[in-house]
């Protein structure tokens, strides 16, 4: 992953040197529990207000994982609409930290990575959504990930915690500030390029030279 204040190796020597109190807690990524999941009494308005909380928890879902199947597939013009213009953006990885402001920053960033000449997998698990009101949220996901990018001649995989906060504009949720930090990260050296059966990015990804 090409990112922006990039550190190369530093990082994870810093985080054995100045290990502190573990950051990947609800605590450390300070998440704090949202309304109940629960039907507050019999009448047909608290029906109503547990129902609307589940669909924002399925609105949310939708969101991520839209994000992960749009970074893969190259898709930036979707991607656009499920971030917030003032999204923030912290990214920490074994050799690599992101900090980004904003919404077109970030995804002229990710336009570096996901190309015609590399090939993204990236999945998102075990979704914590907490709904705090009818227009904010939080969500931890787990993510796994492979990441060839041929013109650096590098593979990268690992999983990390991502943990983000939503808000609901015009019916709609969006990412306003999304986090992750790594639980492992292993990069090694691709040359030659592998010899991939089937390049979705190969075919319809952005040239590098567009």
């Amino acid at each position: 992953v090409v990112g922006v204040r990039t550190r190369e190796k530093e990082i994870g020597m810093a985080g054995k040197a100045n290990a502190g109190r573990p950051t990947l807690t609800k605590e450390g990524m300070g998440i704090v529990d949202g309304l109940p999941l629960e039907i507050a009494d019999d009448s047909p308005g608290a029906l109503r207000a547990a129902v609307q909380m589940l669909l924002d928890i399925e609105a949310i879902r939708r969101v991520k994982h839209a994000y992960f199947r749009c970074i893969d597939t190259g898709n930036f013009d979707e991607l656009y609409d499920y971030f917030h213009p003032d999204v923030k953006v912290h990214f920490i990885g074994g050799t690599y930290e992101w900090k980004l402001a904003g919404r077109d920053e970030y995804l002229g960033s990710i336009k570096q990575s996901f190309h015609s000449r590399s090939v993204g997998h990236h999945n998102g698990h075990t979704p914590e959504i907490e709904i705090l009101s009818p227009t904010e949220a939080t969500g931890v996901w787990y993510l796994t990930d492979n990441m060839w990018i041929m013109s650096q001649k590098n593979f990268t995989t690992g999983t990390a915690i991502y943990w983000d906060r939503y808000v609901k504009v015009d019916g709609r949720w969006q990412i306003i500030d999304t986090k992750y930090e790594r639980i492992y990260e292993l990069n090694q050296r691709t040359d030659p390029d592998p010899k991939f059966d089937y390049h979705y990015l190969g075919k319809y990804g952005q040239r590098l030279h567009e």
